[in-house]
């Protein structure tokens, strides 16, 4: 069993929290839970997948198409629901 413990926080914060938190449908204390791990674990990232990461935006910059903001949006929200398809289904 944990224990709560009482955080002050200022009007605006608090009312950016609960905003946020409603948003993607957890409580506050959820919210800030999941905020305080954030930073625990530092992120390993291979030298291939930055390689990988660079040769890719090197296409971008010479000018090969991208996928539209707005398709990528309206997949992404498909996510947990019955229409999902896997990107490549598109």
């Amino acid at each position: 069993m944990s224990t709560n413990v009482k955080i002050e926080v200022d009007e605006r914060t608090a009312d950016v929290l609960q905003a946020r938190a409603a948003e993607l449908g957890v409580t506050v204390s959820e919210l800030v839970a999941e905020l305080a791990t954030l930073d625990s674990d530092p992120v390993v990232v291979e030298s291939g997948e930055i390689a990988e990461l660079d040769r890719r935006w090197q296409k971008i910059e010479a000018g090969v198409p991208t996928i539209p903001h707005e398709r990528v949006v309206r997949w992404l929200r498909t996510w947990g629901t019955p229409g999902f398809r896997p990107w490549r289904v598109q």
